[in-house]
Parts: structure tokens; sequence; C-alpha cells
């Protein structure tokens, strides 16, 4: 074996493996070759690449196995995680309950959920594929198993597409076509003639280069204006992540320096750092802190930890020798080789610098001529390679997929570059033969709220209305939507065109959407301004930016709630009807006008060009409720410290019991009262929660995880019983499904909803 073999993906240098190597092989190698630089630095030779067959020599080049191994080992037990938690199998029967009237958004349209007890079926064999991945045991037959039943419930559900759910069906892809189960596992011990054998080159190459692409094409999407300005994730810098930034920094700056900079930086440089030892250290250091800071800012499953699986792939493919051999010699039974002995494979390639009576002397192993599966295996690798560079920017082909941001989300690395806030959302049908129009509740017959921001799932969820409206007596129905988006804190504005009867509308993967509106980049600039019009409010003022197109009017429901509200225009000319008084009143920039609570109104926009307007309100049913609030919360301070003399009224008395009485507003008849002891409660059990200790938080966690998990199980258990001997009596059924629900008490699971019955106020 050559020293060059530990080249991280044909691109690390291999100062270290190389000494190691020469020492064992000393007794072998008739005189030692002098490494030219490039090789030092990058592991190869130019006349490694000067001709097809020296290219496949060198992907198939032999290479210890250690790593490859403990990598497979640990994805498999994150993505047997990952089937219990996102991939949802402890909710499947909400998601696939059978005869549901529910649309559903897949990739293709004639693709269709199993029945529930099949889906978990499904479920069980992505599972069972996921452990045979981490213990090494039949390991094709696993991973064929993990990833045919992975892609199918990935096809089947684009509003659950992410940039790492994607990554995962890669990864099982390359584990599926590569030697994982060389080292440490199940299918070694069966077969001794593959254990702790040599893999070729190219298993690492792809898996280095896959992880390069993910950080480096995240750094490329994020040099975006709108990430580089700091628009795109400005409100992860108030995280208390972010606290000793912002005892140095202001927020402002810890949102573009920091969350933006430091991440843009990050991303672009993390890939080429980890191949070079000189950076490696620092580089691992880097991705691990921004990974496990990444656990605890999104709700991103598995994917962190297994970012930090794929970090010691840079590292020398026999750095699980080294570690493992510094643990007590009676663990060696149960783990991992440690001896540098590692027997001849065939799918490798192995140089010609051995003697005819040294092969025959010392067994070293002939060097064998390029076969088909050397010659397939390079091929594999540069096409792969090739097409993942490719696939982040091949929008130009699917156009129909282009929204304001291109594709569809999930393969194009470019995460977290666009947030989004959704103001208004309205449905309106009409049935084809009598001309009725009525709405519908935004989201009706869905699981998802993506929609909204796709051509594709928005054409898909019309049809599916259209469908399903007739059991309801309205036939032909045409269905019509009104979605008002804000992406990185722009004007709120229309993305489809509200005239159009999406029903009918054409819509094809390669071609572009007619009935997409533009996105008005021109008056990004405003955002600026929004800043300085946001800052010159008071907590108790709101305010929303609203843009739209000539031609095209705002028809809005004002609540009895929100008082003060009033329309200010900032750019173009608008009409305000007020639909009760039947009035109408012309606006030009720089005048406002208040609008009736309580009452519709429109906003008709009458110039050549976009206008540009704001709604300025106050919520006085919450600015009541807060003044009531703190009136309370003084009377219970001067209760408790003893100088409230008068005596309370009955309605005021439980709050002399808040303290020794935590349901206390159970005894409350004032509302406002009952509320305001149910938020202190809340609040405290909030406080208790941030404040408890390390153990505690564990525990939590823990016990959380188990119901989940359990859960799955028990559901999946009941299933396959009802697939063998057929379903039970319903009342055995109900006890059954009751069983898996139990959860831990009903104050741990309620402590995390939000108070949704406070007046005025919905997420309070």
């Amino acid at each position: 074996m050559e020293p060059r073999d530990a080249a991280a993906g044909a691109f690390v240098s291999s100062d270290g493996e190389e000494k190691a190597a020469q020492k064992r092989s000393a007794a072998k190698c008739v005189k030692a070759e002098t490494k030219s630089k490039m090789e030092q630095i990058l592991g190869f030779k130019k006349e490694d690449l000067s001709s097809w067959h020296n290219l496949v020599a060198l992907l198939n080049r032999p290479t210890d196995p250690a790593s490859l191994g403990i990598f497979r080992c640990l994805f498999g037990l994150l993505m047997a995680i990952d089937v219990t938690q996102e991939r949802g199998l402890s909710h499947l029967d909400y998601k696939y309950l059978d005869g549901a009237p529910v649309c559903r958004f897949p990739l293709f349209n004639s693709l269709e959920p199993l029945p529930l007890d099949w889906m978990y079926l499904v479920y069980l064999v992505m599972f069972i594929g996921a452990l045979g991945i981490m213990l090494g045991c039949f390991y094709r037959l696993s991973c064929l198993m993990f990833i045919s039943t992975y892609w199918y419930i990935f096809f089947l559900d684009k509003t659950a597409w992410n940039n790492h759910s994607y990554l995962y069906g890669l990864i099982g892809f390359q584990l599926t076509l590569m030697n994982g189960n060389r080292y440490w596992s199940v299918d070694g011990l069966r077969r001794p003639s593959i254990r702790n054998a040599h893999v070729p080159l190219w298993n690492y190459t792809i898996l280095r280069t896959q992880i390069f692409i993910v950080y480096f094409l995240a750094g490329v999407k994020k040099l975006d204006a709108d990430w580089v300005e700091g628009y795109s994730m400005s409100y992860l810098a108030h995280h208390w992540l972010f606290d000793p930034f912002k005892a140095i920094l202001p927020v402002e700056l810890v949102s573009l320096l920091v969350v933006h900079g430091g991440g843009l930086v990050l991303d672009l440089t993390a890939g080429y750092l980890l191949f070079f030892d000189a950076t490696r250290p620092m580089a691992i250091f880097f991705v691990s802190y921004f990974h496990c800071m990444n656990s605890q800012l999104f709700s991103i499953g598995m994917f962190s930890y297994t970012m930090l699986a794929t970090s010691p792939l840079f590292c020398y493919p026999n750095w699980p020798r080294r570690f493992f051999s510094r643990f007590p010699s009676f663990l060696s039974s149960v783990l991992p080789f440690t001896s540098s002995e590692i027997q001849p494979s065939t799918s490798c390639i192995y140089p010609q610098n051995h003697s005819t009576e040294q092969q025959e002397t010392q067994n070293v192993p002939k060097p064998p001529k390029l076969r088909l599966k050397h010659k397939l295996g390079a091929i594999f690798t540069i096409l792969y390679i090739v097409e993942q560079f490719f696939m982040p920017y091949s929008h130009f082909i699917t156009k129909g997929y282009n929204n304001w941001t291109n594709g569809l989300y999930g393969y194009s690395w470019d995460m977290m570059v666009h947030s989004r806030s959704h103001q208004h959302v309205k449905i309106t049908y009409k049935d084809g033969k009598t001309g009725e129009v009525g709405y519908l509740n935004p989201g009706v017959f869905t699981q998802s709220r993506r929609w909204k921001d796709h051509g594709d799932m928005l054409k898909q969820y019309a049809t599916c209305l259209s469908h399903l409206l007739p059991r309801y007596n309205i036939s032909d129905p045409e269905v019509y939507f009104d979605i008002w988006v804000s992406i990185n804190e722009r004007f709120q504005q229309r993305i489809f065109d509200p005239r159009v009867d999406i029903v009918k509308a054409e819509w094809s993967p390669f071609k572009p959407n007619l009935w997409l509106m533009p996105l008005l980049v021109d008056l990004s600039p405003w955002r600026t301004k929004f800043q300085e019009i946001e800052g010159s409010l008071d907590n108790q003022t709101e305010i929303v930016f609203i843009a739209d197109f000539p031609g095209l009017h705002l028809e809005n429901f004002v609540s009895e709630d929100l008082g003060n509200t009033s329309v200010h225009v900032l750019q173009g000319q608008v009409n305000v009807e007020i639909v009760e008084e039947k009035k109408n009143y012309t606006l030009q920039p720089g005048e406002q006008i208040k609008v009736p609570a309580g009452a519709y109104h429109k906003v008709f926009t009458v110039s050549e060009g976009p206008s540009c307007y704001m709604y300025v309100y106050v919520n006085t049913t919450e600015a009541a409720l807060l003044q009531n609030f703190t009136k309370l919360q003084e009377l219970q301070e001067r209760i408790r410290n003893g100088t409230e003399t008068e005596p309370l009224p009955p309605e005021l008395q439980p709050l002399m019991a808040a303290d020794d009485n935590e349901r206390a507003e159970v005894n409350a008849t004032d509302p406002v009262v009952q509320l305001f002891l149910k938020r202190q409660r809340r609040m405290k059990e909030v406080k208790k929660r941030r404040e408890a200790g390390a153990l505690e938080r564990l525990e939590r966690f823990t016990v959380k995880k188990y119901f989940t998990i359990r859960r799955g199980f028990l559901m999946t258990a009941i299933a396959m019983r009802n697939l063998l001997v057929g379903l039970p009596p319903l009342d055995q059924l109900r006890r059954e499904v009751e069983f898996a629900n139990m959860k831990e008490s009903p104050t741990e699971s309620n402590q995390d909803e939000p108070l949704k019955d406070e007046v005025g106020h919905g997420e309070l």
C-alpha cells in the first residue's frame, strides 16, 4: 500500500500517514520515493492525472477502511433515530390516516401513500435498514432497504423537503455502492475475507467532496445581497446563544457580523480548511461549534449531528485505529480493530513498486490490471461529482418550479438564505354553474403551509380542492388565491395573480409560471426606512408595510381589537374605499386616512407603477389587558409586602392565594384575574425550565424522546398485528392507541403551549 492512500479525496495532504506507511513497508520497499511538494500537499502527483489509466489507479488506490466504517456506523445510528423523529414514525397515523380528505403534494402526481398499516411497514423496513447500516449486517441489503423506502417517503411529500433530508438520501445512496462493511461490522464477522480489508480511495473521495459541496455551495448561495446586508436571519441575533457577542456588540452588529458574516465565511472556507493538515484542527473546532449552535437554534433533527459525524472523514483514514488503541486491552473484543495489518482487496489497484521475488516470498498481492469495476468506480465518481455541482444550478431546466427563489427547496444548498412571513391569505371559490362565490379557511384539507410559496404546490392544491368541493355541492369549482408574502423583510406583496383560476391555469415543470407575480426588488432600499419608522414607534403600536401592483386592490377587514388603524401612503397613488360608508378617498404619498374597526375597506392602486403604503395600528384590547395586568401585579406586590390595607372584593381575593396555590385561577370569577393568574403560573413554569440544571434538562429531554419513540414503535406493532391477523374489535383498538398515546404528565406537555386563550392576542 502506498502512503498516498491517506489522501482526503485525492486532495488532502498525507504527511503523517506517509510516515506511518513508510515505517510499516520499510522491509518491502526497495527504495523510498522522494515526494514532490504537490504530492505532499494534495496526496497525488501530476502523473496521476496524466492519463485515464493513472486516474483510475488513483481513485482505486487501497485505503484504510477504518474511518469509513466508523462513519457508516454513526450514520446508520442517526438515521435510525431520524426515522422516529423527523421522518415522522411517531405521528404517522396523523399524516396518513385512511380515508381522510387530505390534499397531498408528491413530486409525481401518480405517487400516492399506501394504506396506513402498510405505511408503518414501509417505515419499519427503513428503520431495519438503518440498523443494518449501523451494524454492517447484510450491508448491501440494508442499504437498499433504507434508500428505497427513504426516497419513496421523500418523493411522497414535497412540503417536507429540506437540504439535510436530501443529503441523507444522497449519503445512503453513496454508501450502497461503497465497501462500508469492511471495518467493525457484523458482515466482517460472518465473512473473514472482507474483514479489515482495503477500500478504494473513491469511497472517501465522494463522501468528502459531497460534504465540501454542502459547505461551499451554501457559502456561495449566501453571497446573495440579502444575506450580505443582514436581512435573511436578523431575528437570530436575539437568541440567548448570541448573548456573549451582545456583551460587546449591539444587536444590529451581532446580526450583521456574527450571524450573517460569520455564517458566510464559515461556509465558504470550511470545506477547504478541512482538507489540509495545518488547518484541519481549527476547522473541526469551528464547524463543531457551528453545528452545536444550529442544533439549539433550529428544529433540524439529526442534521447537526450528521455533519459532526462527517468531520472525521477528512482526517487520516486510520484515525480510529490510533484512537481505539488507547483503550484498555480487555475491551479489544468489542472495540474496532487497532492492528495496522490490512487485508488486500480486489476492489483496489495496488502500486507496482514491488519486485517479483518480494511478491512471492512476502505474500504481497500482484498488481492487478484495470478491471471493469475499477473503471466503473472512477466513472461513477466523476459523473456524480459533476452532477452534484450542476444540480444546484439546474433551475434553467425546471423553470416551472422557480418562484421568487429558484427551484424546489431542498437540493440547492441555499440554507437559511430566505425568510418569509405571510400577512394575508384568502382562498376564494366560485361555483362554475351557479356563480356562487365563497371563501375557504387557508390551509383547509392540508397539513402544511408550504403551498403558499410554491406554484407547483399551489396548482396541486387547487386541483385537489376542485375534486373535494363537489362533495359540498359546489359544481365545477374555480379557485383563486390571494397570498401576501414578505421575503427577507421586504414589503408584503402578492406572490401569485389573484385573478387567475388556478384550477384551469397552465403549469409545466419546464416552462415559466405565467401567474407568478414578480418580486418588487426595486423597492428593497425601503427596508432601511422601515427600521427607522419601526424605531420611532412605541411598544404598543404595530406596523405592516404593503406594496401592490397597478390595477389590483387589497380587501381588508380591521378587527374590533385594532383601534386607531390608519393607512399611510409611501409611494404611488391609492384609492381607499370604506365599504359600509360607500365613500372613496384618493391618497398621495405622505397622506393618510383612518379606517374604521370592525368593518371592511378596500385599497386600490391607481398609479401607473406599484404603490407602497403601511398600516399603523394599536391592539387596544391587548393594551387594555396589559394595563390591567400591571395594576393586578402592583396590587399583588402590595399584598405580599403587607402594605395593602383595603379589604379586597371577592373577585380579587384569589390574588392572595396565588403563592400558595398555583391553581388559584380555578377559583377566580373575574376573567381578567383568571388570565393574570394563569399567565403568572405559565411564566413561573417557563422560568423554572430555563433555570433548570443540566441533569434536569437531560432528564426532561430523555423522557420526552422516550415517549415519542415509544409511541412510534407501539403504533408500528399495532399495524403489524393488523396486517398479520386482521383488525381487532374497535374498543380494543381504541385502548391500544390510548396506551400508545400515554405521556409523562399533562403539565409537562402543556408547558410549551402558547397562551392561546388570552383575550386579544393569540400568541402573547
